[in-house]
């Protein structure tokens, strides 16, 4: 029987939380019991008083959702507040609950490409390319003796690893020299005589994130009393699949007028819809899309005909779209945009928990605009 943190790993997987903003803490595990077992979980965009009911009702053991529950500091989740009732609730029904959200906004298979998918793009890739985690380069000269079990501990540390290979490194052969001196324990040679010694030197990458594991773990089993070696911060590499927001071709052009049609059948109803800011009658092919508030990424949009996200203020709109030859605007509802995230999870989810456990996408609608007057 799979249990809450095996489902917390499945997450991580599959949407890193190395990928999350660094301003986004309230990704993971909310609360819950780690060990308990899993044998439903609840997908929703939201924690609310509709989901966590749907979560009791289907005697779901965890409530997986886009959107945190505990996103700022809070001082008290005491019942008499909304979303102190809500952990309440979920305790004393048995649920956990779990939020992957930039993590999710920027993995491969996350929350943007199942909005391109959605919408039927093809040629995706991402809009804002995120930056790999950060590597160090550790370079040690060790006694070619001792080469294969330094390797295999600093491998142990995290370093070295390279895709799906461990242990991946450069070993080069040549000839190191020490002049011992009063007070010295040389492993190799004597005091005040100059010794040379047959060496190879190893280069192997590091996430930067296990700097201080790998350089313990080099001094725990270097044979020297002074190993030497060198440690170099690698640039920025940018990611080839992830990233905020995704760029795209639709199967056809059509109109603007059109396209937001096309985008508001596409996404789940609501009472707002779709709104077209820009000449309904541009041609869109290439279109950019963002869920959930993709303002910020109105500067990096590029050579695209339409861009679609949600939550775009008055005056960032006008002031966009009145500059001659830029794309159009597609506003749609923040909840309907991220939504169709939830089917990609829950294949996830499905694959990592097989048989044991079923995976339920719910269909409440949390976006809170509940009227539009015309």
């Amino acid at each position: 029987m799979p249990t809450v943190a095996d489902l917390v790993a499945a997450l991580d997987r599959a949407y890193p939380p190395s990928l999350a903003e660094s301003w986004d803490s309230g990704i993971g595990l909310t609360c819950g019991d780690p060990t308990a077992d899993v044998r439903t979980v609840l997908l929703a965009v939201d924690v609310d008083p509709r989901t966590v009911a749907e979560a009791v009702a289907v005697d779901a053991q965890v409530l997986v959702t886009h959107h945190p529950l505990l996103f700022r500091a809070v001082q008290s989740v005491s019942a008499g507040s909304p979303k102190g009732a809500l952990i309440h609730r979920m305790i004393r029904g048995g649920v956990a609950h779990i939020a992957a959200h930039t993590n999710a906004d920027r993995a491969p298979g996350g929350v943007n490409d199942a909005l391109a998918e959605a919408l039927g793009l093809t040629d995706v890739e991402p809009l804002q390319v995120a930056p790999e985690p950060a590597l160090d380069k550790l370079v040690v000269f060790v006694p070619a003796d001792h080469t294969a079990r330094l390797i295999d501990a600093l491998a142990a540390a995290g370093a070295g690893r390279v895709g799906d290979y461990s242990h991946a490194a450069f070993v080069g052969d040549g000839i190191g020299q020490f002049l011992p001196l009063t007070g010295a324990n040389p492993t190799i040679g004597e005091i005040g005589r100059l010794e040379r010694v047959a060496e190879q030197r190893v280069d192997m990458v590091l996430p930067r994130s296990v700097r201080r594991a790998v350089l313990s773990a080099l001094r725990a089993t270097h044979p020297y009393e002074e190993p030497g070696f060198d440690l170099t911060e690698i640039a920025a590499i940018p990611s080839r699949t992830a990233g905020l927001g995704r760029i795209g071709t639709l199967p056809h052009a059509m109109t603007a007028a059109d396209f937001a049609r096309y985008v508001s059948a596409a996404l789940p109803a609501t009472v707002t819809g779709a709104r077209l800011a820009g000449d309904p009658g541009r041609l869109v092919r290439r279109v950019a899309v963002c869920g959930g508030a993709g303002g910020s990424l109105l500067g990096a949009l590029g050579a695209v005909d339409a861009f679609v996200t949600a939550d775009l203020t008055h005056h960032i709109a006008a002031e966009f779209v009145a500059e001659p030859g830029r794309p159009v605007l597609v506003e749609v509802a923040h909840w309907a945009s991220e939504w169709p995230w939830l089917g990609a999870a829950a294949r996830v989810l499905g694959a990592a928990l097989g048989e044991s456990a079923r995976v339920i996408v719910s269909t409440a609608r949390t976006d809170p605009w509940t009227l539009c007057v015309r």
